[in-house]
């Protein structure tokens, strides 16, 4: 038996003031209120618009929780590094933020077919050898010297986890990064877009991987912590000779939009063309720098006492980076810097990006004695393609320089000459190729197979560009590689005793210099006892 009709009976003075239809009486105490029956057809529908309106409402509120869960390369949801903490980045919190996420998350990598370069191949290699890579290649076999017997395992990779600012995993030629802090400015944009043009310069050459990497300048991996068990790998952009860390090419050579510096191919052309609108005995015969002092760096800080022409024959200048940026970046135009017979470079905070530039522009480089190093730095040799200073006698080792070169010009221009030349063979070929040595090498050590974790999501050219803002996209298209056509330089074999050989060298030119230099130093003084 079947109900057509219900009928709900409310008393008169109920909130709901429905009017009765079937109601003869217009004073009834009481009041009907019909309502549709299971059996009706409008009762289903009612309850699928409730079932589906909670479902759309549960639905939105997971998906946000979800979006506002995703870490990106951009730096969402992310915390700064906490050991080397900077402000952290904002963002718009509205719709935008929340599709761009969803979008650029989730959605790129799939729509873009262009991403996975199987199909993409090398010319088939000519019959002649591939050209030798430079010798301070050799220097990939020392970095991972610490993990040649022990190998890399996975939970000696996670060790390395605490350290790192991100994770990246290359699995049949596609690139899967984890997010575990954001690194200040774009450095984990620029340093990932680098990775995706090695794939799209050597596609199908790169080997499954998974490592670890830290964005920010200080090593971490000491060495005195790990002399009887195996270190953890860890990559960042330098090391030093008491760390383990492994040096890799740093963000900037994909370009540095933050202080208006392109991509490395076309900075070093722009800084070479600027070097040679002086002549060498036209250039001012004083030493020139121009920084941040404020980054608590004692060294550049004790540079600023070393500002009088006259007397150490220094120029030393403050560089503001906000004030830069009002004026368009006029006057800090890496070119127009290149009309100094000297150019110092004094670390920051650590190791500075700067030594790249400052090499480049063909004065007679002065180099205050560095901790750190980068992955090309250690092919620089003292008085070969530099001039080491003492960062203890600072402003006199700078004036003992000045006047060294003042009183040989032509030795003082080739070794200038020199550094530049250096700089001009370290072009993005061989940033590549030293990258897909470092990887290869690297890979062989791994005792088991990358497989991207489940937090880690793919990362291809599309969805990188997506995250990125109209002046970072600018210099990231600028800095884009294409299909290599030739094979990567072939790496030379391990020697230990070239590496020996090496630092040894060094260090007795830099002993030879300072031996020099105190010498002088007596001279002086000598001088002034006697008038």
């Amino acid at each position: 038996m079947g109900f057509s009709r219900n009928v709900v009976r409310l008393p008169r003075n109920s909130p709901i003031r429905i009017h009765n239809r079937n109601s003869k009486n217009p004073n009834s105490n009481i009041r009907s209120y019909s309502i549709p029956s299971l059996a009706s057809p409008i009762f289903p529908g009612l309850v699928l618009l409730a079932f589906f309106s909670f479902a759309v409402f549960l639905g939105f509120h997971k998906v946000d929780k979800f979006i506002s869960e995703t870490k990106t390369i951009a730096g969402h949801n992310l915390a700064p590094t906490p050991w080397h903490r900077f402000p952290p980045k904002i963002f718009n919190n509205g719709t935008a933020s929340f599709t761009t996420i969803f979008h650029c998350s989730y959605l790129s990598c799939r729509i873009s077919s262009s991403t996975h370069t199987k199909n993409q191949k090398l010319p088939s290699p000519s019959s002649s050898s591939p050209l030798s890579c430079p010798s301070y290649f050799q220097w990939i076999h020392q970095d991972l010297a610490p993990w040649a017997l022990s190998r890399i395992s996975i939970a000696n990779l996670m060790e390395a986890r605490d350290h790192a600012a991100f994770r990246i995993i290359i699995s049949n030629g596609r690139l899967y990064a984890d997010f575990y802090y954001a690194c200040v400015q774009t450095r984990a944009m620029f340093t990932v877009w680098g990775l995706l043009q090695l794939l799209q310069r050597y596609p199908g050459m790169v080997p499954d991987v998974d490592l670890m990497f830290d964005c920010m300048d200080r090593p971490v991996i000491n060495k005195s912590r790990y002399k009887k068990r195996t270190p953890p790998p860890l990559f960042r952009y330098c090391t030093t000779q008491q760390h383990f860390d492994i040096p890799f090419p740093d963000w900037s050579f994909w370009g540095w939009p933050e202080v208006n510096i392109g991509p490395w191919d076309e900075e070093f052309k722009s800084i070479k063309l600027g070097s040679q609108s002086h002549y060498w005995t036209m250039k001012r015969p004083t030493a020139y720098w121009k920084g941040n002092p404020d980054v608590n760096s004692p060294v550049r800080e004790k540079l600023l006492s070393c500002n009088d022409s006259r007397t150490w024959g220094a120029e030393i200048m403050r560089q503001n980076w906000v004030e830069e940026a009002k004026a368009g970046y006029e006057q800090s135009k890496l070119a127009n810097q290149c009309n100094y017979r000297y150019k110092i470079y004094a670390e920051g905070f650590a190791w500075s990006v700067s030594l790249k530039y400052i090499v480049s522009c063909g004065s007679l480089t002065l180099i205050v004695d560095p901790v750190y190093e980068d992955f090309f730095s250690r092919g620089l040799m003292p008085r070969q393609s530099y001039w080491p200073v003492s960062p203890t006698n600072l402003c006199q080792s700078v004036k003992f320089a000045v006047d060294w070169g003042n009183e040989h010009p032509v030795e003082a221009e080739l070794i200038g000459r020199r550094g530049q030349d250096y700089m001009n063979d370290l072009n993005m070929e061989q940033v590549y190729d030293y990258m897909y040595h470092l990887i290869v090498e690297y890979s062989k050590l791994q005792d088991f197979k990358p497989v991207p974790p489940s937090s880690a999501q793919e990362v291809c050219v599309e969805s990188l560009l997506c995250f990125a803002d109209t002046n970072q996209r600018k210099f990231l298209e600028r800095s884009s590689a294409s299909l290599s056509s030739s094979y990567p330089c072939s790496l030379p074999s391990p020697n230990h005793q070239d590496i020996e050989r090496w630092i040894k060298e060094k260090q007795e030119i830099k002993s030879d210099i300072q031996r020099s230099e105190k010498a002088q130093r007596e001279k002086g003084s000598q001088r002034s006892v006697a008038n």
